[in-house]
């Protein structure tokens, strides 16, 4: 929960010094007016708190925060006893008064009464409080002799908050920035609850979409490299300035010519140990192995030159694990695991052969040998992952798998949706194909490699029905894998290619960057930047009815009742 403080933007309230004279005329609140004049008005008190503005509650009515007024040394004396009183449209004394506000040089009147309707608001707190010290810390600025408290806030927000203020009713633009709207609700002191449902739901679903491309953005962002806290290699205790030079040489292609050169020959290394991995299954090559004896072995090169790429990534998968800024980054990273998994089969495969070669010479019995050889099967099978390396070197790769990472949910039914019309299909079409002669659907799970070939609209032919019924079945299931194949294309192809182009414009960013040709990364279009006023300009006080060098967007006329105008 934020506190009204951390709410505020960088214009914070600065005190001013005032001096009260015996004589002066001050704006007197409706606690005191009411006492004045007799009536039983019972006000809430107010005090600095936390509260939340951003959870959407029930119309029907929650627990209100009690809320306490701290009036000052000198209205201490004078305190006027208050009771609790909910939040909401109350029946307040009448009070012939009006307060004067200009919020970002526009100038609004607002009656006394319809202020206190909504005493925890900041308004309502503004005419409902007794302590003047506390009246002037509730705005930026104050002029007596007008009698205007000045705000130097969001205008176009605060014409929402007037037509509340007067209707009840808390309307939403679309124009307006959800998050900026947040905060300026939060500093107003009006709850979102009072918004119309119609307009509540257009509200959450932007705010819902602004905030999952924010997360986009710092996960494409941490993808590109633009986020890397240079300050842990500074914090470093051993060898921090060499350890960031080693990480930038290895983890930045583009940061000099010898990073780019090491991710060539890393690409270069993983194609060729691929490539003699594959010539070390062919026929011809194993063969000519066997029988020339006096020539050059042709697997014992292939084995060397293997041998060599898993030197060359071990090498690099240490480095790298030696120069990382934040070891538990490192090993939570889908690259890096790839990269372990690159090198893990091979040392796995020569550390069960020497267990192999012992139980040999022991005597060992043939079963837990054979068991041995098909583990060795399958850890020659893992080295085919090494290829996934080039992820690391490829954006496409990258946002491929960024793609899948974001569209999990589309790509699960996508699969459970394949599942159910797999084991649908095949077991229609057994039950009307099993008494067929000669027939391949024997039983159901044979009948589920027909299903899932025919789902995918392959179709190898290996397995057809022959009943008119079992022909219907396949229709229907060619039918339903056509439309549901058609379903998540276009998603996935779109989100994909949303993402290549935004990785692309962050890398090429951080490439800049690294020459020093700019200073500061994009911003995902859509995404809101916070407007901080200069510091060294302080507080302005803008003419009534002028636009503070078009800042803030202007509500459309028609939309929203107009508020009067005074001519200062």
């Amino acid at each position: 929960m934020l506190k009204q403080g951390e709410r505020r933007r960088s214009w914070s309230y600065k005190p001013w010094k005032t001096t009260e004279n015996e004589g002066s005329q001050h704006r007197k609140s409706i606690c005191s007016l009411g006492g004045r004049s007799g009536s039983q008005a019972s006000i809430q008190g107010w005090t600095e708190g936390n509260y939340n503005y951003y959870i959407e509650e029930d119309e029907d009515g929650e627990e209100e925060d009690q809320w306490k007024d701290e009036p000052a040394e000198e209205d201490q004396r004078a305190e006027v006893v208050t009771t609790a009183k909910p939040e909401g449209p109350s029946n307040p004394p009448a009070v012939l008064s009006t307060l004067n506000v200009n919020v970002g040089g526009h100038s609004y009147q607002l009656d006394y009464c319809e202020l206190a309707s909504f005493p925890n608001t900041r308004l309502g707190r503004l005419v409902t409080s007794t302590s003047r010290s506390r009246q002037l810390s509730l705005c930026d600025d104050y002029e007596e002799q007008t009698d205007e408290y000045f705000f130097d806030r969001d205008p176009a927000v605060f014409q929402l908050v007037y037509n509340f203020y007067l209707s009840g009713v808390l309307l939403v633009l679309d124009e307006l920035c959800p998050r900026c709207f947040l905060e300026e609700l939060g500093y107003w002191g009006v709850r979102l609850k009072y918004t119309p449902r119609c307009c509540r739901i257009c509200f959450e679903e932007r705010r819902d979409e602004l905030s999952e491309q924010l997360k986009i953005q710092r996960e494409l962002r941490a993808q590109a490299q633009l986020e890397e806290a240079e300050e842990l290699f500074r914090d470093m205790r051993f060898y921090g300035p060499l350890r960031r030079r080693l990480w930038n040489l290895l983890e930045k292609p583009f940061s000099s010519v010898a990073a780019k050169a090491i991710g060539v020959a890393s690409s270069i290394f993983v194609l060729v140990s691929v490539v003699a991995l594959a010539l070390n299954t062919v026929e011809e090559i194993q063969q000519h192995s066997e029988q020339d004896e006096g020539g050059p072995d042709m697997r014992s090169i292939l084995e060397h030159v293997e041998m060599l790429c898993i030197g060359f990534f071990t090498l690099e998968y240490l480095l790298r694990l030696a120069s990382t800024p934040d070891l538990r980054r490192f090993v939570r990273s889908a690259l890096n695991l790839v990269d372990l998994v690159a090198i893990l089969p091979l040392y796995l495969q020569l550390l069960l052969e020497c267990f192999t070669g012992e139980d040999h010479q022991r005597g060992q019995t043939v079963g837990s040998v054979g068991k041995v050889g098909q583990v060795l099967r399958i850890m020659r099978l893992m080295r085919i992952f090494r290829i996934l390396k080039l992820a690391r070197h490829s954006t496409g790769l990258r946002a491929f798998g960024f793609t899948l990472r974001q569209c999990y949910q589309q790509v699960g039914c996508l699969l459970l949706f394949i599942t159910m019309g797999i084991l649908t299909f095949a077991a229609a079409v057994y039950s009307v194909e099993y008494d067929v002669p000669g027939t391949n659907f024997t039983t159901i799970p044979h009948s589920w490699w027909w299903a899932a070939v025919s789902i995918s609209t392959v179709g190898y032919g290996d397995m057809c029905p022959e009943t008119h019924l079992g022909r219907f079945f396949a229709f229907l299931c060619i039918a339903f894998g056509i439309i549901l194949n058609g379903m998540p294309i276009s998603i996935l192809y779109n989100k994909f290619s949303d993402y290549y182009s935004k990785l692309k414009a962050y890398e090429y960013t951080a490439m800049c960057r690294e020459r020093g040709e700019i200073g500061a990364p994009p911003s995902l279009p859509g995404s809101c930047q916070s407007r901080t006023p200069d510091p060294e300009r302080g507080h302005r006080r803008l003419p009534s009815g002028k636009q503070p060098g078009e800042t803030f967007p202007t509500p459309a006329p028609g939309r929203m009742r107009t508020p009067p105008r005074r001519d200062r």
